[in-house]
């Protein structure tokens, strides 16, 4: 049964955002009291979090689907649709979030570093958000934005300070085990270990973690063995210890050639070469290990490596290598620049950014591209002619009519606003330009004109008479 998962695809889909609410005021004495429909309420978010607690990416594989709440829709009266309830999914420490072309997008590393992975809709905003001087009446509202649907993929590299490699059976699980607290899976056969293992050394006042990482064969970068699914584990670890075995069962091996094996392999994998080295001659209890540890320390000293004779049955020399470990790490911990604060990038946008495009594409259609329009369309009830007047009214205010024209756009040429696969498609007509040729003043009701009632036909006119001889008082000669 699989229990540690490094990399999984997630299907990510935030909510949508609620629709706003065409509504008019009614009560008695007051049939059309004015618009008071409420707005939408906002899609919920899809939100990646750092949690200790987490270590696998497992729950992820066995549950790729992740959707978060939808925005309520507004309702008369002023009321607001309720906000939708953001998602929230905990990853561990060293999870990078990639695209579907490999991008990265976001490296969490760090307890409580957040990622926005896909953003809920905006809600729509409901009638008496959209009135005015000039549209005192809409008769419609916007509708809510679809929520971001996004497909990623969660990689898990592991957040150590050194990192153990070598070839299986090497007896990396061996040293990880009496360095630290760990208890990894030991035992007399090749690849026991199948996930990385983690542990915590205290060498004098320095405290780091080190890692073991599941075997390397020759070909591990190009697939073989357990080798490239780990090998990303190496990446973020400051040092990197080669464990030799020094009595290895196969003629066709010894500690020099399995150094040139694995580290073939790193260089292959890449981005490793800028790491300190550190050679550990492992199983020197054997007494051929011993000898044969004897006869190549030479060698390996002479290309410039630090060697260390150790053995994880017999606890020899481990202090010696514990120290020297932590050295490094101090090394490479204070190599590293210090960022006071959080660094907050600024992109302002040009001056000439319009916010969109135009383009005449090779069959003569216009496309047009942008947030803003984009958007406006999505929010748009085509269904409500009003409704469609304002998208136009929004539009021309933006100058996408000016641009058009510019482009080459005539009368019944084809405009598509939106991508390929998903576009509002019409035949242009420049009388769009303002709109109100089309479908006269929008937003005013002539029912709010109708006659009044008596008795407050009646009140009316006691209000300005009562009004005028005030003003006569003030005004008149003493």
């Amino acid at each position: 049964m699989t229990t540690f998962v490094d990399r999984v695809e997630l299907h990510v889909a935030a909510g949508n955002g609620g629709h706003g609410c065409a509504s008019v005021h009614r009560e008695k004495f007051k049939p059309l009291g004015g618009p008071d429909g409420g707005n939408g309420g906002r899609g919920g978010d899809v939100t990646f979090v750092v949690d200790q607690s987490v270590t696998t990416l497992l729950d992820y594989h066995h549950g790729p689907h992740r959707k978060a709440t939808n925005g309520r829709p507004g309702e008369g009266g002023h009321r607001s649709g309720k906000d939708g309830q953001d998602l929230v999914l905990p990853v561990p420490d060293g999870t990078v979030v990639l695209g579907p072309d490999g991008t990265v997008l976001a490296d969490l590393v760090g307890h409580g570093t957040s990622f926005v992975v896909a953003q809920g809709g905006r809600g729509g905003l409901g009638n008496a958000a959209l009135a005015s001087p000039r549209r005192k009446a809409p008769g419609f509202a916007l509708l809510g934005v679809p929520g971001e649907v996004r497909d990623v993929v969660l990689e898990l590299k592991t957040v150590a300070d050194v990192a153990l490699v070598g070839y299986p059976s090497a007896g990396k699980s061996s040293l990880i085990s009496v360095l630290s607290a760990a208890k990894p899976k030991i035992a007399d056969y090749p690849f026991t270990t199948l996930v990385p293992n983690l542990g915590v050394v205290t060498a004098g006042a320095t405290v780091y973690t080190i890692a073991d990482v599941p075997g390397l064969i020759p070909g591990a970068s190009q697939g073989r063995g357990l080798g490239l699914e780990f090998l990303r584990h190496v990446e973020r670890c400051s040092v990197l210890v080669h464990v030799l075995d020094t009595a290895a069962l196969e003629s066709d091996r010894d500690p020099v050639s399995d150094l040139d094996v694995i580290e073939e392999e790193l260089k292959s994998y890449g981005g490793l070469d800028d790491r300190p080295r550190i050679v550990v001659l492992n199983k020197i209890d054997v007494p051929d290990g011993r000898d044969l540890a004897e006869m190549v320390r030479p060698d390996l000293e002479q290309r410039g490596y630090r060697v260390f004779e150790a053995s994880a049955v017999a606890h020899t020399g481990l202090k010696e290598l514990s120290f020297a470990l932590a050295e490094l790490v101090a090394q490479a911990r204070d190599a590293q620049p210090r960022e006071e604060g959080t660094r907050i990038v600024i992109r302002p946008k040009a001056v000439d950014d319009s916010g969109f495009t135009v383009v005449c594409e090779d069959d003569g259609m216009f496309r047009v591209r942008g947030d803003k329009p984009e958007r406006w369309v999505r929010q748009t009830d085509f269904n409500n002619d009003e409704a469609v007047g304002y998208l136009a009214d929004r539009l021309a205010r933006l100058g996408v009519e000016e641009e058009l024209t510019k482009a080459g756009a005539r009368a019944g040429d084809g405009v598509a606003i939106g991508p390929q696969e998903n576009a509002v498609v019409f035949d242009w007509e420049p009388t769009m330009l303002a709109g109100a040729e089309m479908l006269g003043r929008r937003g005013e009701d002539h029912r709010l004109e109708a006659p009044r009632p008596a008795a407050q036909r009646r009140r009316d006119r006691e209000a300005e008479r009562d009004e005028v001889e005030r003003e006569y008082d003030e005004f008149r000669p003493f």
